[in-house]
């Protein structure tokens, strides 16, 4: 047996506390009181920084009953490593403890779809992933999790990441939850984000993958993980989703007071 492959925290300290009890009442607070709990097979969650997006990325989570395996798709910001990039094995660390890569469902992946490729380099400092896990880990402290980092515009490939994924799913008898980590579009004012971004949340929440991609690409939105967005829905809709909802959307406007050039947030469950 070789050494085990260690994922350390790339943005602890930067985008949420490096400190376990601080991040803990920091997710807790964002989490909030009791609400209703679903479950789920598919969500969109932002990575921004919590102090702009951990309220948003919360408010979906509180809703999630979070099973024991999940996958998470997010884009790839380096342009580190090839365009669908895997990690089957090893384990992820954030300032929560460990969270174990689920190895027979990365291996399933793997021998399903040639496109995906096994590489940890575009994992390394990727941090759209990373800031869902203390979320995750707050939720259920046992679960093991598939990450996958997309950086591919080719929509062909986005369905057929999708497809697989449901069929890798579907052969197993217990639910799995796919994440798609992403925020909305990116550095306009807030009036024109908020517009562009309504476009592509009305596609989302239509179950729309095609419409997602075409609204995205045409309308300029630059929203960083249409890729995982539209895989996660392809997935979804295969596995049998009816109904997508948006739980909270924000831009960063909202905190910062700066309205000239803002992100923007959305949080949506779908089932």
């Amino acid at each position: 047996m070789g050494t085990t492959v260690v994922r350390h925290p790339a943005v602890a300290g930067r985008f949420y506390p490096n400190n376990p009890k601080t991040l803990r009442n920091d997710i807790q607070s964002y989490l909030g009181p009791g609400a209703e709990v679903v479950p789920a097979l598919g969500c969109v969650v932002p990575h921004a920084g919590y102090m702009y997006s951990g309220h948003v990325a919360g408010s979906v989570y509180a809703h999630l009953d979070i099973p024991e395996r999940c996958i998470v798709l997010c884009p790839n910001h380096t342009g580190i490593g090839h365009p669908l990039s895997i990690m089957s094995h090893g384990v992820w660390e954030t300032p929560l403890g460990t969270v174990p890569i689920d190895v027979e469902l990365g291996g399933a992946l793997i021998r399903e779809f040639s496109g995906l490729t096994e590489d940890s380099d575009a994992h390394r400092t990727e941090h759209a992933i990373e800031v869902q896990l203390p979320f995750l880990q707050a939720k259920r402290p046992e679960f093991s999790f598939v990450p996958i980092a997309i950086g591919t515009r080719d929509y062909e490939a986005l369905g057929e990441l999708g497809r697989v994924i449901a069929e890798v799913v579907t052969a197993r008898s217990e639910r799995v939850l796919v994440i798609a980590s992403s925020d909305m579009n990116h550095y306009e004012s807030d009036q024109v984000t908020r517009v562009k971004d309504r476009k592509a949340i009305d596609r989302i929440l239509a179950l729309d993958p095609r419409g997602l991609y075409d609204v995205v690409t045409t309308e300029d939105i630059s929203m960083c993980g249409y890729g995982p967005t539209v895989a996660m829905l392809t997935a979804a809709k295969h596995l049998g989703a009816t109904k997508a909802e948006l739980v909270q959307y924000a831009t960063s406007g909202d905190v910062s007071g700066d309205r000239q050039m803002v992100v923007g947030y959305a949080g949506v469950v779908v089932r």
